[in-house]
């Protein structure tokens, strides 16, 4: 089994990019914290404010706005940088002991001991307070939906030490902001909202499927679960299935919504994209399951550009 590293300052996390700024340009002194907040690796902030950007763009179009509200967008952004900061930093100091175990996390700040337990909670607090003001420069509607994830984001790190589904759990999570795009628009839900976000939990599911499969025999060897583990061998076949589900879920709430043929030549290159994810997926070797995941950021972007597209070509002809 893995040992803790030593204390003191971590050498890059294993994770992040050879090349990322913050490792490269950061000060000294807050370069834990921006490892503590995942700068370093900006790929979760894409998965987390990709479907507040679809959901924005899709319910202006049901609307039959010429473009989506570039406001909305920068808040949702910031919200995501902010939220996802925050929440990264929750998961680690849930999961500390269990991170200085797995090779993959030994070198995070909490496990490594660049950043206390305490330090990293009153950064936690601060990150949240600047979520909730970003949060209260949405409608009322959309302030109280935001508020209701709560629960579910405090829940998923513990998931892991009961169930396989963890991923299932932050698919829920992480996906919210396909309700809270229609709400900052609309002021209210609507069903392309709910089988937008039906679709992008199946998407998470399947690419944090593929992420969980780097610390597949450490979990097991901790006792921890995760659809890595549950599916094994047969992971394709899962991720298959759940892939084709979210694109169906994606392209019919794109249909609901009015999209029309530009979007659905976007979404088949969308679902050539995720073929290729299953098609080139070696579970058993981590790098090739660090850029599948990794690449889930190209699917997302290729989603909201379709749904942009059409809905600025609508308005033209």
């Amino acid at each position: 089994m893995p040992r803790p590293v030593a204390q003191g300052k971590a050498s890059r996390v294993a994770d992040a990019q050879a090349t990322n700024l913050v490792d490269r340009l950061a000060p000294a002194a807050l370069l834990p914290y921006l490892r503590l907040a995942r700068v370093d690796r900006p790929t979760g902030f894409w998965l987390l404010a990709i479907p507040c950007f679809w959901s924005v763009a899709l319910a202006s179009r049901s609307i039959g706005a010429d473009y989506p509200d570039a406001w909305l967008l920068v808040l949702f952004a910031i919200g995501a940088v902010v939220m996802r900061a925050a929440g990264c930093t929750y998961n680690d100091i849930i999961d500390k002991d269990i991170d200085a175990k797995v090779a993959r996390t030994q070198g995070r700040p909490l496990p490594s001991g660049e950043v206390s337990a305490k330090s990293a909670t009153i950064f936690m607090l601060v990150l949240c307070l600047i979520g909730v003001a970003v949060l209260l420069s949405f409608n009322a509607a959309t302030v109280w939906l935001g508020l209701a994830v709560a629960p579910l984001v405090a829940l998923y790190p513990l998931v892991k030490r009961f169930s396989h589904w963890p991923q299932a759990v932050l698919g829920l999570a992480f996906n919210w902001g396909a309700l809270l795009g229609y709400s900052a628009v609309l002021g209210r839900l609507e069903l392309p909202a709910v089988v937008l976000y039906a679709g992008a939990i199946a998407w998470t599911i399947g690419y944090d499927t593929i992420y969980a499969h780097q610390d597949r025999d450490d979990d097991e060897l901790l006792g921890l679960k995760s659809t890595a583990l549950k599916f094994g061998r047969s992971t394709k076949f899962w991720l298959s299935g759940f892939y084709a589900f979210a694109w169906l879920g994606i392209t019919t709430a794109g249909l609901l919504a009015g999209a029309e043929i530009v979007f659905l030549l976007g979404m088949a290159a969308a679902g050539a994209h995720l073929f290729w994810q299953v098609a080139t997926l070696d579970i058993d070797d981590p790098d090739n399951c660090l850029q599948r995941f990794r690449s889930n950021r190209d699917f997302g972007l290729i989603v909201f550009a379709a749904i942009v597209l059409d809905l600025v070509l609508a308005s033209r002809f």
